[in-house]
């Protein structure tokens, strides 16, 4: 198993930008591809980015694509969440994810997940 932890999140005003950390720790952190997911109040949880295990193959939605980098440390068992440019539309929850597969972006096929970091962007 792994164990996942956010941080980073607060409040922004939009244009700004913001950097989450999950934190990973129990087995190998490089063992796993690992995704971000947001849910915003009364709305379901949706994908946000994901990369490989070795961080080289990444997927955006189309929403945050060109705004948001995702990034990992491997030697550091942690990964990364840049948000620039931010939108009062990306305030939600922030969740970091991981899965054993090689890269994913639906929220069923990963298999831990942290507790999540409010983000809230104001206009």
């Amino acid at each position: 198993q792994v164990q996942l932890v956010e941080s980073g999140g607060g409040l922004v005003q939009a244009g700004g930008s913001l950097r989450l950390s999950c934190a990973a720790s129990g087995r190998t952190f490089s063992s796993y591809a690992m995704g971000w997911f947001r849910q915003a109040p009364g709305k379901e949880r949706e994908f946000v980015a994901s990369t490989t295990r070795n961080g080289e193959v990444m997927h955006y939605a189309a929403s945050v694509k060109g705004r948001f980098t995702i990034s990992r440390d491997n030697a550091k068992n942690t990964g990364y969440l840049q948000m620039n440019s931010l939108k009062p539309e990306d305030t939600a929850d922030y969740y970091c994810a991981a899965t054993a597969r090689y890269i994913a972006t639906a929220p069923t096929l990963f298999d831990y997940w942290g507790q999540g970091i409010q983000v809230t962007v104001s206009s």
